[in-house]
């Protein structure tokens, strides 16, 4: 029926939340970019009740107001590059976009556990043949049951949806989700997540959010005393310890990993 709102029952094997998921740079170790030389997966955890019922009207609301309709398709790259529909009238209408959707993202409530590897670094380690991809997706996975297990949502099946890159790259990444998920993990245990593999022309608010907030994450680490006003917004939604008290701080290494850690830091 129109206009009934998400109810998930009692009974339902679905878990109450969606994940989203994202990355910015290459994971490959062949060619290092010395201007962007980090990988990173962000993991954008929503309510399906505030996601349906909030989210996904107030950005295609938002898109109405700057295009007139709701099918363009956000994406980080085209919006700074000034690409296609992305294309604005003067600095003034591209600050007025950009102010509002920040405070779109602001304003809307999800959780963002996300994984940085410094493919600089990696090289020499235990892990140098390891693919970065994996390496990421290991962390936030791990890190998405902990948050789960806080919200007593543990033994249901939460969907982790991804953007298509690839049959190639699509095939390795399913088998190595379902590695992880079958118990080759740091718990050992099964993790009952179910991969989604989504179309890049696909509108899906989720996705279009996540493709916003993975960039200025390794921006954050590669130029940490660069302004970064994305990353100021994003830096309230981290995973943290000590609880929403503690918003805005306590995330490093817990919701924000950035890998291999320097050698005066701890893995928690």
């Amino acid at each position: 029926m129109m206009g009934t709102e998400l109810n998930q029952t009692a009974n339902s094997a679905f878990s109450d939340y969606i994940v989203y998921v994202d990355e910015s740079g290459d994971h490959g170790m062949q060619n290092l970019d010395p201007n962007y030389p980090v990988f990173v997966l962000a993991f954008c955890i929503f309510h399906k009740r505030h996601y349906a019922n909030q989210v996904v009207s107030a950005l295609h609301q938002f898109k109405f107001r700057h295009f007139g309709h709701d099918l363009v398709v956000l994406h980080e790259h085209e919006i700074r590059k000034e690409k296609g529909a992305f294309t604005f009238k003067g600095k003034h209408q591209k600050t007025q976009f950009l102010d509002e959707l920040s405070q779109l993202i602001r304003v809307h409530n999800f959780i963002l556990v996300s994984c940085v590897i410094d493919k600089s670094k990696l090289s020499g380690t235990s892990d140098q043949n390891k693919n970065p991809y994996h390496l990421a997706l290991g962390f936030c996975l791990e890190t998405l049951h902990e948050f789960l297990q806080e919200k007593n949502q543990q033994n249901l099946i939460t969907h982790v949806v991804f953007e298509c890159r690839g049959k190639k790259e699509d095939n390795e990444l399913e088998l190595e989700f379902r590695r992880m998920t079958n118990g080759a993990n740091r718990a050992g245990i099964n993790l009952p997540f179910e991969i989604v593999f989504a179309d890049k022309k696909v509108d899906s608010p989720g996705l279009q959010l996540a493709d916003l907030v993975a960039r200025p994450i390794g921006l954050s680490i590669l130029r940490p005393g660069q302004p970064n006003s994305a990353f100021d917004v994003l830096k309230e939604k981290f995973y943290c310890s000590g609880g929403r008290q503690n918003v805005g701080r306590g995330y490093e290494n817990w919701g924000l990993k950035v890998y291999p850690l320097e050698k005066s830091e701890k893995p928690r």
